[in-house]
């Protein structure tokens, strides 16, 4: 099979589909790969070390896109990309759909084969693909809080671990999850006072343990976000419903009952935020302030450590996509349920239902499961 690579094109987005390592792999497997100039060169992976892996560099997107049979990425693709799409080809990437009604339709009209990240499942329940970003936006979450929490940046001048004669701030976890639980270590690192509800007794019983007590662990209601929102310094958003649209927890109401100077980090932008007064923003211009509360909402933190995001991502989406590769795409989602459930789009059919769900009215479209659309 014929891999491209194109370099990723949005706003301060550094990360890149294959590592030189992984192109090896795919080599040693006995197929081609294809990779843009300078697709990774902002973060050490040079042309030379594509070369050197086996990989042939080509000039520009478009020839990726006119060649290559199956295109590896990170992010979703723009609308330039998504026009270059063609059926018959197959797009391995993360797509976010649920709240994107322009990509989606996009994809549709393409009549490509658009497999998610974010839905591959794995035999235990998880999002394999999706856990090492959540893992990385988790840590980077407590970390931009912190950075923003400084007056200088519009926060209200708190140190999260506090000094001795001074309490420590307030760190509220929306979301026990991958990212919850990244977000209360890097929290409790820092000395902070850390709150995390979820709304299973059997995760928060989880995460009592595995922290040993240090952690408050609250049952979430929304008497529980309002009350202990309005007592934060710093607001996780954390929450996760897979390929939908994220539930809006934290309503207009709440955020003006926050401190002055508070912030938020709303992790679930992706799938459209979890605050009301959520709007995705890059890492050009990261925050905006809204009733004197502070909101950070990057649509691809991982992006800012992006070397690391790099090679971890990689290390989750390799095995799926030598799969794609070695048994044509239809016959590895075939054998492999996990695979098929990270089908969104295939030949102009939506096959994610939460994706329908969100978007179905807007748009005129129905759910055609995965295994009849490939049929």
């Amino acid at each position: 099979m014929l891999v491209g690579v194109p370099k990723e094109i949005k706003n301060h987005e550094y990360r890149v589909g294959l590592t030189p390592a992984a192109v090896k792999e795919f080599v040693a497997h006995g197929h081609q790969v294809i990779v843009e100039t300078n697709a990774g060169t902002a973060i050490g992976f040079t042309d030379e070390l594509y070369q050197n892996a086996g990989a042939t560099i080509v000039d520009t997107a478009e020839q990726i896109f006119a060649e290559a049979e199956m295109i590896v990425k990170v992010k979703e693709p723009q609308p330039s990309e998504c026009r270059q799409l063609r059926k018959g080809q197959t797009l391995y990437t993360y797509l976010h759909l649920a709240p994107d009604p322009v990509q989606t339709e996009l994809l549709i009209a393409s009549g490509a084969t658009c497999i998610a990240y974010e839905t591959v499942t794995d035999r235990n329940g998880g999002l394999p693909l999706l856990a090492p970003m959540s893992e990385v936006a988790g840590r980077m979450s407590v970390q931009a809080g912190a950075h923003y929490l400084e007056k200088a940046h519009g926060g209200s001048g708190t140190l999260l671990g506090g000094v001795p004669g001074v309490a420590p701030g307030k760190v509220l976890i929306i979301g026990g999850g991958v990212v919850g639980t990244q977000a209360a270590k890097m929290a409790l690192g820092l000395g902070a006072d850390v709150t995390i509800l979820d709304r299973s007794l059997p995760r928060l019983r989880q995460l009592d343990d595995i922290f040993n007590g240090q952690v408050k662990t609250v049952y979430s209601t929304v008497d529980a976000i309002e009350h202990y929102s309005a007592n934060a310094d710093l607001v996780v958003g954390a929450v996760l419903i897979p390929g939908a649209a994220a539930p809006k927890l934290l309503n207009r109401e709440h955020i003006k009952n926050m401190k002055p100077g508070s912030v938020l980090v709303d992790v679930a932008i992706d799938q459209g935020g979890c605050f009301e007064t959520s709007k995705a923003t890059t890492h050009q211009d990261p925050v905006y302030i809204i009733d004197d509360v502070v909101h950070y909402c990057v649509a691809n933190m991982p992006g800012g450590v992006a070397r690391t995001s790099t090679m971890a991502l990689n290390n989750a989406t390799l095995p799926f996509g030598l799969a794609l590769a070695n048994k044509g795409p239809k016959q590895a989602m075939l054998e492999d349920i996990h695979l098929l459930n990270g089908l969104n789009v295939h030949e102009g059919k939506v096959t994610y239902q939460a994706v329908v769900e969100a978007l179905g009215e807007q748009l005129g479209i129905t759910y055609t499961p995965a295994l009849d659309a490939l049929r």
